[in-house]
């Protein structure tokens, strides 16, 4: 299988570089395929003839689209419009990385994939027009939208509580503050990339929701990191209004797996997988 990666520098395109190792794999650094060049984008495609072409390049700082949201729909929106028009001259198949964002978070129950997109900031704008528009260019497009990503090989989450949560030599135990009102489900790169890579392998189309199993608060994420990797941190829940941000957070974005279990695929528990991943973390 021909492969044509964009993203794979990023947390979840390290995986997945490592996922498709087996496959003939082509991955664009974004100076010789931007997003931002139609051109550029169906020259890297035509010159790599892949069966598969896998978007996991984006703009995902969500506070810093909120506050750059020209560059946000430039990279999020037009550049996936880009690589879909440069598929269909190719022929090549289209599996798009998305989000639980595309949602507001009001519903109660975990999301399917026909539940309507309401998203409450840029970023989840950007990733839902994006979506529509695709859908609209490549009718067996993939959509994978997973939540709340970790691993290694940069910035994530159970990294940033690690950091905080190991105490400076003589100091005292450190006292965290953790947003308790925001439920997902946190997913593991390399569980996601070997997903992803199924997926390919199943000629999947349509809308999969691809996390993690299991939901839980950003509070409850931290208190599992720090209990698992014993540290004496003492963790707080605090509200979201306590830790107002440029962009709105859905409270409830966890999505259901009905569509992922339905190709054959599962993935297991997140506490599983955090276990896995602080197995490889450096100690702080």
């Amino acid at each position: 299988m021909r492969v044509t990666l964009f993203g794979a520098s990023g947390l979840l395109g390290q995986q997945l570089v490592s996922a498709l190792s087996g496959e003939q794999l082509t991955a664009p650094a974004s100076r010789d395929a931007d997003l931002h060049d139609p051109a550029g984008v169906d020259q890297a495609i035509r010159d790599s003839r892949p069966d598969w072409i896998i978007l996991a390049a984006a703009y995902t700082d969500v506070d810093g689209c909120e506050k750059n949201p020209d560059l946000a729909f430039a990279v999020n929106h037009q550049g996936a419009v880009h690589v879909a028009q440069a598929a269909r001259s190719a022929g090549a198949r289209l599996l798009f990385v998305s989000t639980d964002y595309v949602f507001d978070g009001a519903k109660a129950s975990p999301y399917e994939t026909n539940d309507p997109r309401n998203p409450i900031n840029v970023y989840g704008t950007t990733k839902a027009k994006a979506e529509e528009q695709l859908l609209a260019l490549l009718p067996d497009v993939c959509i994978v939208r997973t939540s709340w990503l970790f691993g290694p090989g940069g910035k994530c989450f159970p990294a940033t509580i690690l950091k905080l949560a190991t105490p400076k030599t003589g100091n005292a135990a450190p006292q965290l503050s953790v947003v308790n009102d925001q439920r997902g489900s946190p997913t593991f790169t390399v569980d996601l990339a070997a997903a992803i890579a199924q997926l390919c392998h199943k000629a999947a189309r349509g809308i999969v929701h691809a996390t993690n199993s299991g939901n839980c608060t950003w509070y409850e994420f931290a208190k599992e990191i720090v209990r698992a990797r014993g540290l004496t941190a003492t963790v707080n829940p605090v509200t979201t209004a306590d830790f107002p941000r440029p962009a709105r957070r859905p409270a409830n974005s966890v999505l259901s797996p009905k569509s992922l279990h339905a190709t054959g695929i599962e993935m297991p528990t997140w506490q599983n997988a955090l276990q896995r991943y602080l197995s490889i973390a450096p100690v702080q």
